[in-house]
């Protein structure tokens, strides 16, 4: 039905089955398993579930498989896993496709749940973890090799918005055989570009934008079939990471807005930027769509928006950042980001704090670096909440 419609129609369509009761919005399957007919017909089904069989709602559920057609159409993959949240993707990403003795190599510009399941969890199991800097193609050119199984990095780094040469990683790690896992949460879902540029894997924090209210935790796995209904589907079912059916109806009911939310909100975040970096009291403003971004040219080349979030930092350092921080009135500190409510957060001290300060200052995690999230307020209203709190440090 929603083939050849364009991304706002999907959004609304994709995926979505109808009960004998032919309900208009999306019915809610709260029940943790399936009832069959007979014997046979259970036996059948343990041995190959169809499209739209069911078993156990840590396997599967009809709400669910609704939002992973939805979202696996939305970012261009044939399938999608469900999961609990977003780092419940990410772990189960990287796990089911991993063995002792395979060597993954990542960027170190990465989340630091991320950075445990690499160095902590998948190290402890015989994973060799070599991280190198992200915006290096030399770097990537030289660490992937014939023995490298996996390619792992984030597309917009978290929380000072590196952005990697996509296709560049991608060509080197196909042709030495290693499949690419790419972090898309920061690149949102309307801007993602994750198979465009040849990734083999996008895994979304669906928290993010998909939600984007500040209500449910959420994540998923997109990829090929093969992959997702083999070695994903088979990890993430049996170690419990699912999604629960109402989270799957509620991110439903939120894609119906999604286009709308993220467009409005990217520009907002481009006019944010824009505002901050001539202002006196700012020493930087990290943001894609800036000509003077670091990676401004590749990351143009790659999707037309910047995405929701910036960075920038607060001369005078972490006091001065603080009671900037404190005077603002309309954005919340909070550590969270792609809401509807505009946020703010300080990473040295919160999100990235455990990161040890060496590698805070490799990534410039810096005592004055504030990430902001642009939420649905009135622009005007947010440049002033941002200057007048400015003013008063």
């Amino acid at each position: 039905m929603t083939n050849g419609l364009k991304r706002r129609t999907k959004l609304v369509h994709t995926g979505t089955r109808r009960s004998q009761y032919n309900e208009v919005s999306e019915a809610i399957f709260l029940t943790q398993g399936f009832v069959y007919d007979s014997a046979e017909q259970a036996e059948a089904r343990f041995v190959k579930a169809g499209e739209d069989e069911f078993i156990y709602a840590r396997y599967g559920n009809p709400t669910v498989r609704m939002f992973e057609d939805r979202m696996s159409d939305l970012l261009g993959y044939e399938d999608g896993f469900a999961c609990a949240s977003g780092m419940a993707a990410v772990n189960g990403a990287l796990m089911a496709l991993s063995k002792a003795g395979d060597r993954i190599v990542a960027s170190r510009a990465l989340f630091g749940s991320c950075l445990y399941v690499l160095e902590e969890l998948l190290a402890r199991f015989g994973v060799s973890i070599t991280l190198v800097d992200g915006t290096d193609n030399a770097a990537w050119d030289a660490a992937i090799t014939p023995h490298t199984s996996l390619v792992f990095l984030e597309s917009i780094s978290n929380p000072t918005l590196e952005v990697i040469d996509l296709r560049h990683v991608c060509a080197v790690a196909h042709k030495n055989g290693a499949l690419v896992i790419v972090d898309d949460a920061m690149a949102t879902p309307i801007y993602s570009y994750a198979r465009e540029c040849g990734a083999d894997i996008s895994v979304v924090s669906t928290t993010k934008h998909v939600d984007g209210q500040g209500r449910m935790l959420g994540g998923i796995i997109c990829g090929t079939r093969d992959l997702i209904r083999g070695p994903i589907e088979a990890y993430v079912k049996h170690t419990g990471g699912a999604m629960n059916p109402f989270t799957a109806w509620s991110h439903l009911k939120s894609l119906e807005t999604l286009d709308l939310r993220v467009k409005a909100q990217a520009a907002t975040a481009m006019a944010v930027a824009e505002a901050l970096e001539v202002h006196p009291k700012i020493a930087d403003v990290r943001y894609p769509q800036l000509p003077s971004h670091a990676q401004h040219k590749v990351a143009m080349s790659q999707s037309p928006s910047g995405g929701t979030v910036l960075a920038f930092e607060v001369s005078g350092g972490r006091d001065a950042c603080f009671k900037f921080l404190n005077m603002l009135e309309i954005f919340i500190i909070s550590n969270n980001f792609a809401d509807a409510k505009s946020i703010v957060t300080h990473p040295a001290t919160t999100t990235h704090q455990r990161l040890p300060q060496e590698q805070k200052d490799i990534l410039g995690i810096t005592p004055g670096l504030v990430r902001l999230s642009c939420g649905l307020e009135d622009t005007d209203d947010l440049i002033a909440d941002l200057m007048q709190a400015l003013d008063r440090i």
